[in-house]
């Protein structure tokens, strides 16, 4: 009981922990941003598969590390794009087109993928970011190793993070983008175009999401497999719910995931082997579940979320 307690007081917990929930804040920002303007995007889960790809594979084809996640951002912007145009203009359900992207952008990077480079033995690797110790700050005894040294896509996330709040509730346009999300004949009576501001907020929120993916094999790992994304996405979505729709609590519910799936990584090791690994697996996805009951009884849902708009109709 003693070393399960002391592993909570180490600082590789709490750098594990930022670098686990990074791509978690890129998804939920992503997916909040879309939400927010009042369409629901299941497409995350290929989104990000998409996205690891792209930036791995430009990365490994001799471009830059920025260049890798500028390119996934692209991608996801306009697979973003596609789901836009399939469920605002033409108001097709959110629901089916959002899995539908995920399918295509699923089955499209292994096809691509596979294109690229037939199946070997192990997977090419690239040199992926690496920590960037911030200085004076890196030095200090706990909180330099635990906060001060991570990657450079970790810190991005987390000033995202702040930016997304500032925008969506000090601008003008973070106004649209709710209004849109809840009242769009609203915006329409103020001269602006629902359609527009909810085409450009998934368009935007998709490539954020990508750029969790890309996280994944520039930052986490140094190579790709399919797999890799392994229901990150559906945990995004989960998590907008858990915050509210609020970034602040996004960033929060990113990082309190990230811990239960650190720990139980290191629990493993001081328990008796006894117990078999597969339940400290669902440790994290158990206790979100608890947490997303406990705060979804009091979120309060965008009020036009799934609901399409057509101009004219009340």
């Amino acid at each position: 009981m003693t070393e399960a307690l002391d592993i909570l007081g180490t600082a590789s917990l709490w750098a594990a922990v930022l670098r686990i929930a990074t791509p978690l804040i890129f998804g939920t920002l992503g997916v909040l941003i879309c939400e927010r303007a009042g369409v629901l995007n299941l497409g995350i889960e290929g989104i990000m598969t998409l996205g690891a790809m792209v930036a791995w594979m430009t990365v490994y084809q001799g471009g830059d590390l920025w260049l890798g996640l500028f390119a996934a951002a692209l991608c996801g912007a306009a697979f973003g794009l596609l789901h836009a145009l399939l469920t605002v203009p033409l108001g097709l359900s959110q629901h089916v087109t959002g899995l539908g992207i995920t399918l295509f952008a699923s089955s499209l990077t292994y096809f691509v993928f596979r294109l690229s480079l037939p199946v070997s033995s192990s997977p090419p690797t690239i040199i992926p970011f690496q920590p960037l110790a911030i200085p004076g700050l890196s030095d200090f005894p706990f909180l330099g190793v635990a906060l001060f040294s991570q990657t450079a896509p970790t810190y991005l996330a987390i000033a995202l993070t702040g930016v997304v709040a500032y925008v969506l509730a000090r601008t003008p346009l973070g106004l649209a983008v709710r209004m849109a999300g809840e009242n769009p004949h609203a915006v329409e009576a103020q001269g602006l175009s629902p359609i527009g501001i909810r085409i450009g907020a998934i368009v935007a929120g998709s490539a954020i999401m990508a750029l969790g993916g890309a996280f994944l094999t520039t930052a986490t790992f140094n190579s790709f497999f399919p797999t890799m994304v392994q229901g990150r996405g559906w945990v995004c979505i989960a998590l907008v719910v858990f915050a509210s729709w609020r970034p602040g609590r996004a960033l929060l519910g990113a990082l309190l995931f990230a811990l239960f799936d650190a720990y139980q990584l290191r629990l493993q090791h001081v328990v008796s082997e006894a117990i078999p690994y597969q339940l400290f697996l669902m440790v994290p996805y158990v206790l979100s579940i608890v947490a997303l009951i406990i705060m979804s009884r009091r979120a309060r849902v965008p009020q036009a979320l799934m609901v399409p708009y057509r101009r004219g109709e009340r």
